[in-house]
């Protein structure tokens, strides 16, 4: 047992967590009885059955460095797993009863599922001498491995005709889809086509017509099972049925979107008739339709696919074998369509969803036709009506139509700012963008300015500072926004020469001041001045402002959080304070899961009370809260965790 020793001698609770992480650390506690037949080899090498909802093999040694390795057969593979931090636990708890870990057997199950690398039993060599790339130019002599299992073909080929007709009629007697398989296969080679596509047919509108739906809760539900339709499809497209499989996928296409709109089922019913349509689209470029027609085909359903059952599909619309004559034909019908559609009436998107969805594929035929001069005369005349702005003028800059696309960012700003903010937003950002390249930084600096006064954050603080920088101006327009968060005054150009300066330009767009939001603003914004203060490494400031933040109403310590990280250097007590705050409030919560986040703040409290040389301090704290909540066994075991205490001990 020395050697088990030397395993787990020195190794603390904590030292478990940090190789394990905290999260599969609990899990393994939780785990230490699903450990079954723990043993042992001569080198230390722990070994285990470990049950979950399967039962896997576990192992556990040290490597030369003398860190943990660990081999599991469970699919876990981000690190160290519950059952190799179950089975080190396990040990321990037998070393402490003093109670021997036997010896592995060479021959033991456990054994051979852990270090017995010779080849599987069931292997034969002879299954697979004949595979590989070799077997498609082999004579007709050579043996060629089927689908299915090499031994079942194995027995197959051994067996007498008579017999193997008489094993396969009993078969067929007790699982009827043998029997289907068999009679759909005859059909198929002795042409008889429509019989076996009526009978899909039927079989496509019942399983459309099933309810779809899946109660995780209760593990209960009805998934339809579109196997035998998928195989079905495949047969008939290997077969050379193509036209047969399109007609076949328009029914489903239809009815298959009916019955997704009324499932409830997590999307295993979408993933299934997808499956389904990527058979029905290899069929399209075989199919009897003109290249145009095939191409329109898809696009018709890409436009109506609400669910993403055709994903694919732009593999075809991608395909060489479809030339720029045949993506004239498809303009031009695309064309057609789009004049006799009625202009929708405002900007509201369920109004313009359609049109736009006909207008980006003219777009992208336009471009495969070779006729890409037609593409700004056409997002030009539809700009309004598709709200298409953004498009329009990245194709303008692209073209080096520099003021045109300027033009068209005011215009599509003034008339998306109510109805579509979000591309209002994205016109603002192109003027941005088109400021920062001719180099105006102090425009660009006013836009980020109106960024932050919209949403304030160290985020659009930092954008601004770096703007601001570059035009020189930084120190004024520090000075304003820091007012603006104390006061909620946003600034004003000096009059008379008193006062700060605003030294930045006015925009060419600027959304209006919303009196709706400006009702639950609150100044001063101590929230954000506390985030800028860190940003800024005015630690004494952050103390400051966070003492006036205690004195307010406030919702969670999320900023209490931010502060102590911030200030467990230069201000250690307030870290701490804030830490004993938090770790008081999850142990009040009375749950295994907030103990274990407790446990981390008062990870950080022993690091910054040692840093002082406070360890007597750190101890004190532990054996107060043992003293206040010694009922609560789960949280005794964390704090056992903490302690540094061996986990032989």
């Amino acid at each position: 047992m020395e050697t088990i020793s030397a395993l787990l001698g020195n190794l603390t609770l904590e030292g478990l967590r940090e190789w394990a992480g905290t999260k599969i650390f609990s899990r393994g506690q939780s785990y230490i009885r699903h450990v079954k037949e723990l043993s042992r080899l001569e080198d230390g090498t722990l070994a285990a059955w470990v049950s979950g909802s399967e039962v896997y093999a576990t192992s556990v040694c040290l490597n030369d460095e003398g860190d943990f390795d660990y081999f599991c057969t469970c699919p876990y593979d981000w690190g160290p797993c519950k059952h190799a931090v179950a089975v080190v636990l396990s040990a321990a708890e037998q070393v402490k009863r003093k109670k021997e870990i036997p010896l592995l057997k060479d021959g033991d199950d456990l054994y051979h599922a852990l270090f017995d690398d010779s080849e599987d039993d069931y292997a034969d060599d002879d299954d697979w001498s004949d595979e590989g790339e070799e077997s498609e130019f082999a004579p007709d002599t050579t043996k060629v491995r089927r689908p299915g299992n090499p031994r079942v073909q194995k027995i197959l080929e051994r067996m007498e005709k008579d017999k193997l007709i008489t094993m396969i009629l009993e078969l067929t007697a007790h699982y009827p889809e043998i029997e289907r398989g068999i009679l759909e296969k005859e059909q198929l080679a002795t042409g008889q086509v429509d019989k076996v596509v009526s009978s899909l047919r039927r079989e496509i509108r019942n399983v459309t017509s099933e309810p779809a739906w899946y109660n995780s809760w209760k593990g209960e539900g009805n998934i339809p099972d579109y196997s035998h339709v998928q195989a079905q499809l495949q047969a008939l497209l290997a077969s050379g049925h193509a036209d047969a499989v399109i007609q076949l996928g328009e029914e489903l296409w239809t009815r298959g979107n009916e019955q997704v709109e009324q499932s409830h089922d997590e999307g295993d019913t979408v993933t299934a008739i997808s499956d389904c349509l990527e058979v029905v689209l290899q069929a399209v470029p075989l199919s009897s339709m003109t290249p145009a027609e095939q191409l329109l085909w898809v696009i018709d359903r890409a436009m109506a696919d609400e669910y993403s059952l055709l994903d694919s599909g732009g593999k075809i619309l991608e395909s060489k074998k479809y030339t720029k004559a045949h993506w004239h034909e498809v303009a031009k019908d695309l064309e057609t369509r789009l004049k006799s559609m009625a202009k929708p009436t405002s900007a509201v998107f369920s109004e313009t969803y359609r049109r736009n969805k006909v207008v980006n594929m003219l777009l992208d035929a336009y471009e495969r036709s070779g006729t890409p001069e037609k593409v700004i005369p056409l997002l030009e005349k539809e700009a309004d009506a598709c709200r298409c702005y953004v498009k329009l003028v990245d194709i303008l800059l692209a073209a080096g139509e520099k003021e045109k696309g300027r033009e068209w960012c005011i215009r599509g700003f003034e008339r998306t700012l109510e109805h579509a903010p979000g591309i209002a937003t994205e016109l603002q950002n192109r003027l941005r963008q088109m400021a920062e390249k001719d180099k105006t930084y102090d425009l660009a600096a006013a836009y980020l300015a109106e960024d932050f006064f919209e949403r304030a954050s160290r985020k659009t603080f930092t954008d601004l500072r770096k703007a601001a920088e570059k035009a020189k101006v930084w120190p004024n327009v520090r000075a304003c926004v820091l007012r603006y968060l104390e006061t909620g005054q946003r600034p004003e150009p000096a009059v008379g020469g008193k006062g700060t300066a605003w030294p930045l330009p006015k925009p060419e767009v600027m959304r209006p001041r919303n009196k709706a939001t400006s009702r639950y603003e609150r100044f001063p914004d101590i929230v954000t001045l506390i985030d800028i203060a860190i940003l800024e490494e005015r630690f004494d400031d952050v103390v400051t402002l966070y003492q006036e933040l205690r004195k307010t109403k406030r919702w969670g310590w999320e900023t209490d959080k931010t502060v102590a990280e911030a200030v467990a250097e230069s201000h250690p007590q307030i870290a701490i304070d804030i830490w004993r705050a938090v770790v008081d409030s999850l142990i009040g919560q009375v749950k295994p899961k907030a103990y274990e986040e407790a446990a981390g703040y008062l990870r950080r409290m022993c690091k910054v009370l040692q840093e002082q040389n406070r360890t007597s301090d750190w101890q004190s704290l532990l054996s107060e809260l043992r003293r206040e909540h010694k009922a609560k066994r789960r949280l005794m075991e964390v704090l056992d965790s903490l302690s540094g205490k061996k986990i032989i001990d």
